[in-house]
């Protein structure tokens, strides 16, 4: 258990401290590791370079710069709820912004363009 100013921190015994092998537990799930089926696309997706003009401007615009569903919910000008961007849930998130990146920097660096109309 931890303690800060204002209450404590309970640790779950399933978090290995830090550098150290919890190897008592080998025969448990948390500590076995799992095969990520998406690692082949994650892949492939941040290999991809970007080298044309039109490849580039195609991915400007179709990968949003921040998510679309993100949403505060007014009533009356006060602020009832938040819907918080979904966006971060998609396992290719991290992909997807990389790719929108390079493709932003090629037309700046390649290409010349100003890419404010894509910010």
């Amino acid at each position: 258990m931890l303690k800060t100013n204002h209450q404590p921190i309970i640790l779950p015994t399933f978090i290995n401290p830090m550098g150290e092998n919890n190897l008592s537990h080998s025969h448990n799930r948390i500590s076995q590791p799992k095969f990520d089926l998406l690692q082949p696309l994650r892949q492939w997706l941040d290999e991809i370079e970007i080298q044309n003009r039109k490849l580039a401007h195609f991915i400007a615009k179709m990968i949003p710069a921040q998510c679309p569903f993100e949403r505060d919910i007014m009533v009356f000008g006060r602020t009832i709820a938040h819907i918080p961007p979904m966006c971060k849930l998609n396992p290719l998130y991290d992909q997807f912004i990389g790719l929108r990146f390079r493709a932003l920097c090629y037309l700046v660096d390649e290409c010349g363009e100003d890419i404010q109309s894509y910010c």
